[in-house]
């Protein structure tokens, strides 16, 4: 599975929890440069991930907008692992449960 992560400067230890849950694709974008604001979501992104404490309001906007056209889900969350775990694991069941109903197809 493949994820983006959009805010926060260091993000180690979500990037270890992530990989432990899962996804073996991790990208970031620290959304603090101008440059980031051209949120460009790589093909075959599974979740974009959203730490909403560490990009404002315009950079939040411009990923709900990019997700939307290219039909990724998207979820926002504080930057600390307790509070997105659940919130994870549930992406994590509907990502492998849609997979599995393609696959079937």
């Amino acid at each position: 599975m493949s994820v983006l992560v959009i805010g926060g400067d260091n993000i180690c230890n979500i990037k270890d929890k992530l990989k432990q849950t899962g996804f073996d694709r991790i990208q970031h974008i620290t959304g603090r440069k101008k440059s980031d604001r051209k949120i460009r979501i790589p093909e075959k992104t599974d979740l974009v991930l959203v730490l909403v404490d560490y990009v404002g309001h315009s950079i939040t906007s411009i990923a709900k907008e990019e997700s939307k056209r290219c039909d990724v889900k998207i979820v926002f969350s504080k930057r600390s692992w307790v509070y997105m775990e659940n919130i994870i694991q549930d992406c994590v069941k509907e990502i492998t449960d849609a997979k599995r109903r393609c696959s079937w197809i």
